[in-house]
């Protein structure tokens, strides 16, 4: 791997395109297995990518915001001081997906959808292993959209736009990937590596009958989760540990008849597409697909209907008795911490729990996060909590804006008969 990032990131055409990636950006670089350098980092000149590889370097990430001073980043910032800085921020939505001949799908269907709403600056790059990603600059977003700041407006304008986006394309998605495989459940299963029964899903037909269908959101993610504060993604022509491939630009029409050997390093010549490119954008393109994914995010996600006052049992659920769902969040998260504390907190509570009980449960959770939550959101949510009268129920399992996108929706036998994780656990309690 050393001597292939060496020789790769010599190369003075590819040192300019990283830098000229990285401007106003946050910059990581990775170090093999030894994982990220120092945070806030920045690259400012060729021969700093290069002296990195010297040092072990393998690859390098940039932040999705853009920043008016990177190295004044910091873990400790409050939100406002963070929103100070940022000067904005840039859409990039990541396919992920076991297997590449489904990820060129999605990133085609994706380009169609985003040249729906009439957006030109589109770019794509290849990830590096078995997805892509595609990049909408901040130039293309309007200074403000319902009397708010657009740079304020992330991650959840961005989290927005991508649920949006993966909601449109998901039932031509499903339709051409069936078609791909010839309508063949087992065979897609197989290509991935799951079992059958994780990508079938059944679907009533007008007349009552039972039909199997696809379930894509088993195995391919446009990731929304990743958007966050500070989230990082590869960089172009940067080099990917596990495959040995670069993260090499290409023209989003070509997406469908991408293959791998163009990604080679020995392959790869640095192209006139570029990832996220700022020559002539014309300003607010993308004006009404924010705008469009906000309101779907409000009738959709923000004001779900099972949130809805719940009879609370007497005695405090204890935790032997929690869904797989919670025991594995309550192990610690590196992404989705916030969502799940929201998840987790009117759980609790649902299921009997005192303040008391919440609050020491919750700073024992937060304890064993790679990266703790900033004291300020803690404390806000928990004193928001306890003068919160009414008790609410969590979010629906099938609400994929949680569980799922947090990646903790690992569902056992009872978790085939219920819709709520407090469901769960008031019919264990009950049988046992």
């Amino acid at each position: 791997m050393i001597s292939t990032a060496l020789k790769h990131y010599k190369r003075k055409e590819i040192q300019e395109a990283i830098v000229r990636a990285a401007k106003d950006k946050e910059i990581a670089t990775r170090y093999g297995n030894r994982g990220f350098g120092k945070r806030p980092d920045i690259l400012q000149y060729p021969r700093d990518v290069f002296e990195s590889a010297k040092q072990g370097a393998t690859s390098f990430h940039a932040s999705e915001e853009l920043w008016n001073n990177p190295l004044q980043l910091d873990v400790s910032l409050a939100r406002k001081q963070l929103d100070n800085l940022r000067k904005g921020w840039d859409l990039v939505l990541d396919i992920d997906c076991a297997a590449l001949e489904y990820s060129r799908i999605a990133a085609d269907l994706l380009f169609k959808a985003l040249n729906y709403y009439k957006i030109k600056s589109v770019s794509c790059k290849f990830s590096g292993n078995k997805g892509f990603h595609l990049g909408v600059p901040f130039e293309a977003f309007p200074e403000e959209v319902a009397g708010q700041n657009t740079k304020l407006l992330f991650p959840d304008g961005a989290r927005a736009i991508a649920l949006y986006l993966r909601d449109m394309i998901k039932t031509e998605l499903e339709k051409k990937i069936m078609a791909l495989e010839g309508k063949d459940l087992d065979k897609i299963a197989k290509r991935v590596k799951l079992p059958a029964d994780k990508v079938t899903a059944y679907a009533k037909t007008k007349s009552g009958i039972k039909i199997k269908k696809l379930n894509v959101d088993a195995f391919l993610e446009i990731d929304t989760v990743l958007i966050s504060s500070r989230h990082l993604y590869r960089m172009p022509y940067s080099l990917h540990e596990k495959s040995l491939l670069v993260s090499v630009p290409i023209d989003p029409r070509t997406a469908l008849t991408f293959d791998k050997s163009q990604a080679k390093p020995a392959n790869v010549k640095v192209s006139d597409y570029r990832f996220l490119d700022r020559t002539n954008i014309r300003k607010g393109e993308a004006r009404q697909l924010l705008v469009q994914a906000l309101d779907y995010q409000v009738k959709v996600y923000v004001k779900p209907k099972e949130e809805r006052v719940v009879e609370v049992p007497e005695d405090a659920i204890p935790e032997k008795f929690f869904p797989p769902c919670m025991n594995l969040g309550l192990k610690g998260l590196k992404d989705g911490r916030k969502r799940f504390m929201f998840c987790l907190m009117n759980f609790l509570k649902s299921c009997g729990w005192s303040h008391e009980q919440i609050e020491q449960r919750v700073r024992k959770w937060n304890k064993k996060n790679p990266e703790h939550l900033r004291p300020s959101i803690l404390e806000g949510q928990l004193k928001y909590r306890k003068h919160r009268p009414e008790v609410i129920l969590p979010p629906n399992c099938q609400n994929l804006s949680y569980y799922s996108d947090i990646r903790i929706c690992k569902p056992d036998n009872l978790c085939k008969k219920i819709k709520n994780p407090v469901q769960y656990s008031k019919r264990k309690i009950k049988y046992l």
